[in-house]
């Protein structure tokens, strides 16, 4: 199990500060939420990136279907690059319906947004590359072009792809299998008609992984290398953090994200990460 911290507010020098921060306090991953309108993500990475050497930087996580697959691609390998191969690209249909989420353009719909989600995908795979290429999409295509001026971005440094999570959606198969083919799962329980409300439980996320299990299998993959993410928040200090994490490593969790949403302010979020960081992550025995 790795253990993940995540950024509830702060710039990019807070970003700089708190993942070094994370490093010295043996954290394994430091993350920042990606805005709408806001600051940077990828800035505040690249001032990570230069405070840190070990840790990974990733978002938690890019609405992909929001952004054009060649911005994703130049500023991940730039940071990638920066950081001699530590980013994680964690991406996601985004939400639906909110208002503040929504303020600049219409909300495509969910099967919209699915189309464009999966062409980022299949288009990063050549865009993280220092070659021309052609793509023809429905949504985007690209040109292949003998001598591209200015050129092409140096390639990130992993190969053959920046390690991509993808969000799934326990029990369609349609969303698992996006997920299942790229190098990480971020779950989100879906209700099936007719059951109560619910959150994801650690059966729910055992049962997805038995399923992204035999679906690999059946591309010729197998489960090495490949994250599963599980989310939650523990107390700094507290005894019985790894009790709240064992049940989701013990259901096939490879990675717990420790994320506070409590509050937004730069000041209270800014004194709660840094007694979090400080007393290191929710390690089981």
């Amino acid at each position: 199990m790795r253990y993940g911290f995540v950024m509830a507010s702060g710039d990019a020098r807070a970003a700089a500060e708190l993942a070094a921060l994370a490093e010295e306090h043996g954290w394994d991953g430091f993350f920042v939420w990606e805005a709408v309108w806001g600051i940077d993500a990828w800035v505040m990475l690249g001032a990570a990136a230069m405070t840190t050497e070990r840790i990974r930087l990733g978002t938690m996580l890019t609405p992909l279907p929001r952004r054009k697959p060649w911005d994703v691609a130049g500023q991940t390998s730039t940071v990638d690059n920066l950081s001699n191969g530590r980013v994680t690209l964690a991406v996601g249909l985004g939400v639906s319906g909110e208002e503040r989420f929504w303020l600049f353009e219409d909300d495509p719909g969910r099967k919209v947004r699915a189309e464009l989600m999966d062409e980022s995908l299949e288009m990063l795979q050549y865009l993280w590359r220092d070659q021309p290429f052609e793509f023809s999409g429905q949504h985007y295509r690209s040109k292949k072009v003998a001598d591209l001026m200015p050129p092409a971005p140096p390639p990130p440094v992993q190969q053959p792809r920046i390690q991509t999570w993808v969000v799934g959606a326990w029990p369609r198969p349609k969303s698992m299998r996006r997920a299942a083919l790229q190098d990480g799962w971020l779950p989100n329980y879906i209700v099936p008609p007719g059951q109560q409300p619910g959150e994801l439980t650690p059966e729910h996320l055992a049962e997805g992984v038995a399923w992204i299990r035999r679906e690999r299998a059946a591309h010729g993959l197998t489960m090495e290398g490949y994250d599963v993410v599980a989310e939650g928040s523990t107390a700094a200090n507290d005894p019985r953090a790894a009790d709240v994490v064992r049940p989701w490593a013990d259901a096939g969790a490879t990675w717990w994200i420790d994320a506070d949403w409590s509050s937004m302010d730069p000041a209270i979020a800014r004194a709660a990460a840094e007694r979090r960081l400080r007393a290191g992550p929710p390690r089981l025995d």
